[in-house]
Order: C-alpha cells, then structure tokens, then sequence
C-alpha cells in the first residue's frame, strides 16, 4: 500500500516504510512500537527519521494522531472522522460510528444553536472483557471487537 502524501510533498522512502509499519501493526501504535518494529529489520533506523515522518504524513492526511487519553500520540491510517472509545485498563481502542457523532452535532446545532466546527470524542471506560477479568493489562493497544450488548444477548 502506497502512503498518500499532500501535493508537493516529496515521498521518500523513510516515509513509505512508516507508512508500512503502521499497517503491518494495524494502526493504533506509537512512535516507539513503530521504531522498535523497524529496528527488527534495520537496526539502525534513526527514532528521529520516525518522528519526522509521522509529521509529514499526518499533515499530509495519510496518518491520523489519535490522542487516547494518556500517554503517547497513537498512529493509525486516515480513513474519515475517527472517534475512540478507550478501555483505561488494557488500553483497547473501539471506533464510534459517525452516525452518533453526527446524532451529537446535531443535537447542538438544533438545540443550543451551536455550530460544530470539528469534533473530537473520546470516551474512556472499560470494557466488556475486563470488567469481567479485572487486573488484565496489554502490552500494546488493540483493536477491540465491535459487538453491541443489547438486553445481555451479544450479536456482531
């Protein structure tokens, strides 16, 4: 998969093979996942050449820096609005659907004649797995699955 970077902005290959860390650990990884997965096979790849492709491809929009909660900027590939819900004990990451968003931003505009400009939402809780498993913590930040619990029956 080719990094899609802004007009003008040179593609380098420190770039692209960012770009290509990212998706082989699946998004949701910070600048030392992603240097330590590049170290694995070049040892020598700078933590600063990390740093600064992560800029250029978030101001180039192929990148997006979610920001959950605590602790380090997380990189994950743009696709759209992202908003997370964020488990506080293994750091899992759910997507919230934009319809809800939108459901939200609506409410604003009809309600409190309030005009969103950009929104960002951020829940922090915890989830289904560790409330009933407490004391779990991950290593690394995950996807969590997306099921919704409606009357204790889970369907996908």
């Amino acid at each position: 998969m080719t990094a899609v970077l802004a007009p003008g902005m040179r593609r380098t290959a420190q770039r692209q093979m960012v770009y290509d860390t990212i998706v082989k650990l699946g998004g949701h990884c910070t600048a030392d996942e992603i240097t330590a997965e590049l170290h694995r096979t070049r040892p020598g790849f700078p933590r600063s050449t990390v740093y600064r492709a992560l800029d250029a491809l978030t101001a180039s929009g192929s990148v997006y820096a979610a920001h959950l909660g605590e602790g380090p900027t997380h990189y994950e590939l743009a696709s759209g609005d992202h908003h997370h819900a964020v488990c506080q004990v293994c750091g899992g990451v759910l997507h919230i659907e934009e319809e809800h968003v939108s459901k939200l931003e609506s409410h604003l505009e009809e309600l409190h004649n309030f005009k969103p400009v950009r929104t960002e939402v951020l829940v922090v809780g915890v989830c289904d797995s560790c409330s009933r498993t407490p004391g779990r913590k991950s290593a690394h930040r995950h996807t969590l699955a997306h099921v919704h619990h409606a009357g204790g029956d889970a369907t996908s």
